[in-house]
């Protein structure tokens, strides 16, 4: 059997991930289901802005916090204040405080003049002073009746700007119709995250599926950065916010996971040939047998071994 080779890039659970539980739940659920740790999605939630509450639950679950995501969505801009430089600076507190390796931010807002007109030198200067790595996020436009508004800048899309760290979500390269697998190429070393989750696109949706459920390109890219050796984090971002309750939620993600792992071992003959996803389900499925063998015991108790049964024989 080929040995199944695993890259050194942990499966991490998103605490967007369990809304509209909260952040306690997603460390619960992350520890039974065999996460291998949480990013933390600083919201209204004040357990999400707690550094002391987040590292008791770190710690009772053995659960690490491998990244945070700073509050840089539409519907946290009045968390950690309106200044988004302070809010950087506290998300890299957040992040020192509790050993997490990434900050995730989005590019300004458009209305954000300054703070876009800095955008990419202030990303510079601010990775100068720390170790943790800030990974700006590709966005998308959106259409406004027959138009197409773009909301960010300097732009949405990382391949125009020089960020050295970047993440790469394929639910936004569904809503922007980019080429995931493109995009993962390009940036090349670049890439130090990626929100693992699906969509299709379309009428502004911002789908965060499970991945397999969309049209993205998930398991191709996973198995495309096992091959690279892929370094970086891989996060379920993922919505699971129809489930009926906590069981539902927990299989969904589950599920994700399990996609997740499954595309991202690589396994390689004798030969050095990488097998393809099918021949991985059946290694993985395929357990050896030993050929069966032949023993007497004669008066005394003494066994002895005969040798392997000929199957062709009598």
């Amino acid at each position: 059997m080929s040995p199944i080779q695993v890259p050194d890039a942990p499966v991490v659970l998103s605490s967007a991930s369990v809304y509209p539980e909260k952040t306690p739940a997603a460390f619960e659920i992350a520890a039974k289901l065999g996460y291998d740790g949480v990013e933390v999605l600083v919201s209204s939630d004040p357990a999400s802005q707690d550094i002391d509450l987040l590292r008791r639950l770190s710690d009772y679950h053995q659960m690490p916090v491998t990244a945070v995501h700073s509050p840089c969505l539409v519907l946290t801009q009045r968390v950690w204040g309106r200044e988004p430089w302070g809010k950087l600076v506290r998300s890299k507190e957040m992040a020192e405080a509790l050993g997490a390796k990434t900050i995730v931010v989005h590019p300004a807002f458009r209305w954000q003049r300054e703070y876009a007109r800095e955008f990419e030198s202030g990303i510079s200067r601010m990775q100068d002073e720390t170790d943790v790595v800030f990974a700006v996020e590709n966005m998308y436009p959106v259409r406004v009746r027959d138009r197409e508004v773009v909301p960010y800048a300097p732009s949405w899309n990382p391949l125009d700007r020089d960020y050295p760290d970047v993440t790469l979500d394929l639910s936004h390269t569904a809503m922007s119709g980019s080429d995931a697998m493109q995009m993962a190429r390009q940036l090349g070393d670049r890439l130090s995250h990626v929100h693992v989750t699906d969509g299709f696109g379309g009428q502004n949706l911002d789908e965060h599926l499970i991945p397999g459920r969309g049209t993205q390109p998930v398991g191709e890219l996973l198995e495309y950065l096992a091959e690279g050796g892929f370094g970086g984090q891989l996060v379920l971002e993922v919505s699971t916010r129809k489930a009926a309750d906590r069981q539902a939620r927990m299989r969904e993600l589950a599920e994700a996971l399990a996609f997740t792992r499954l595309h991202f071992a690589q396994t390689s003959s004798p030969s050095g040939r990488t097998h393809d996803r099918r021949e991985r389900i059946a290694l993985l499925r395929r357990k050896p047998s030993a050929p069966p063998r032949r023993f007497s015991v004669d008066g005394g108790g003494t066994v002895d071994d005969k040798g392997t049964v000929d199957p062709g024989g009598n």
